[in-house]
């Protein structure tokens, strides 16, 4: 079957793509954020043999982490309007070509700052995948299925996280973690490619009729204005601040923390601590198709975010502080908090109601801007206090942090997502009707 089928109807007349030619347009916009997704998380079961080659300690291993999210963040808003602009071909192709450069010195770093400006190069680049991925999912697919298209996009992206847990370990069990990771920008290089076949910005690229939602006819307004236009609306700011604290927690733990948290505390091994983390960033990804689709079906947005940051902020809370809980204790928590996360996906569909339509790439560049802030601040700031409350123990040359410590940083998660979901309550309901439906 063709990919993308002939137009067989009588000429002029154009037809709205079908879904299986969306889908497929989509699943090669897609692999970019799953590499993104694996770059964001892999350092997790890295965390001694990056100490070892560099080393450091957990200060300066979060800010290696979190230098992907630096210059992550820094390109959202960029991100967003050149998605508007640039549309999501030419955005993703450039992205994976970068993002295959940054994985290259990263893998090859002799020293910590060649290490450092991979890990920048990388978020810089892989920065693009989401919006691209958003883009792509609200030009090919009617408006009534963008949240669900949305929590199925964050499912491929966590899978590229779940690829960066055991597998990754099992991987470097057997290779040097640079030939692992020269792997993995090698792939990268040949998304660039599979993205610059099969990807269009629109459908009638190839053939078919454009959504009547499409923003791409439109004409775009300046930069600076399109962006102090966006900040008019209270749903906007407020939804740049909320969701960087479901997934700063998250992040944190699962992406870097977490796994030493479990060997330390819980007498696992560095692949069962991985398996745990994994666990929980694939209940995150099972989740939020789930609640995009439940939010999309009940017709409100509000009430289901509260109540998933509600629920997770009480497992977080329980796992943080109850010491010496029963494994199966631990991970039901573990799926319990990435189940509740899946609630943030939430997010986009309800800023992109919440703004004209010629502002939606600004809009999501915005709120991803804020999803990435969490990990961005949390991960560097709680290896931080780590290493403040670090009494002297090493084991196999690594620092060891007791209890008191890793209960000390990671309130810094809680308090954030605590203030996240007093924000919430001041959003205004969209009803999934978007901007201009009225209100």
């Amino acid at each position: 079957m063709e990919p993308f089928p002939q137009n067989r109807q009588a000429p002029g007349v154009r037809h709205l793509p079908p879904l299986r030619s969306a889908w497929w347009v989509w699943s090669l916009a897609a692999p970019l954020y799953l590499v993104g997704f694996f770059h964001r998380v892999a350092p997790a079961v890295m965390t001694g043999e990056l100490m070892r080659t560099f080393a450091i300690g957990a200060t300066a291993l979060g800010n290696l982490s979190a230098f992907y999210f630096y210059s992550y963040v820094l390109m959202q808003i960029p991100t967003g309007i050149l998605a508007d602009r640039w549309g999501p071909r030419r955005l993703l192709t450039a992205g994976a070509l970068v993002a295959g450069a940054g994985g290259l010195f990263f893998a090859l770093a002799p020293t910590l700052g060649w290490a450092y400006l991979g890990r920048f190069l990388i978020g810089a680049s892989v920065a693009v995948a989401w919006i691209g991925l958003l883009k792509v999912s609200s030009e090919w697919f009617p408006s009534r299925l963008f949240a669900m298209v949305t929590g199925v996009g964050l499912l491929s992206g966590v899978l590229g996280a779940v690829g960066a847990g055991p597998p990754l370990r099992l991987l470097m069990d057997h290779a040097h973690w640079r030939t692992v990771m020269l792997g993995a920008a090698l792939a990268t290089l040949a998304v660039a490619v599979g993205v610059w076949t099969v990807v269009r910005d629109r459908p009638s690229q190839k053939g078919f009729a454009d959504y009547p939602h499409s923003a791409t006819t439109k004409g775009h307004r300046p930069v600076l204005e399109g962006l102090a236009e966006v900040f008019r609306f209270r749903n906007a700011w407020l939804l740049f601040i909320i969701p960087g604290g479901f997934v700063g927690a998250i992040l944190t733990f699962s992406g870097l923390w977490g796994v030493p948290f479990l060997t330390t505390h819980y007498g696992l091994s560095t692949a069962q601590a991985s398996t745990l983390t994994s666990l929980q960033l694939a209940s995150w990804a099972l989740a939020s198709p789930l609640f995009g689709w439940f939010s999309d079906r009940l017709g409100r947005r509000k009430p289901l975010y509260l109540a998933g940051g509600l629920l997770g902020l009480i497992a977080w809370c329980v796992l943080v502080y109850l010491p010496g809980l029963p494994l199966p204790v631990v991970v039901g928590l573990l799926v319990v908090t990435g189940c509740a996360t899946g609630a943030m996906i939430v997010s986009f569909a309800f800023a992109k109601e919440s703004v004209p339509t010629d502002l939606a790439g600004t809009v999501s560049g915005l709120v991803n801007m804020g999803v990435m802030l969490g990990p961005m601040v949390l991960q560097p700031l709680v290896g931080w206090v780590l290493d403040a409350c670090w009494t002297g123990d090493l084991v196999d040359g690594v620092r060891r942090y007791d209890a008191a410590a890793y209960r000390a940083g990671f309130s810094l998660m809680l308090g954030w997502l605590a203030f996240s979901l007093i924000l919430l309550v001041f959003t205004r309901e969209t009803r999934c009707r978007h901007y201009t439906e009225g209100p």
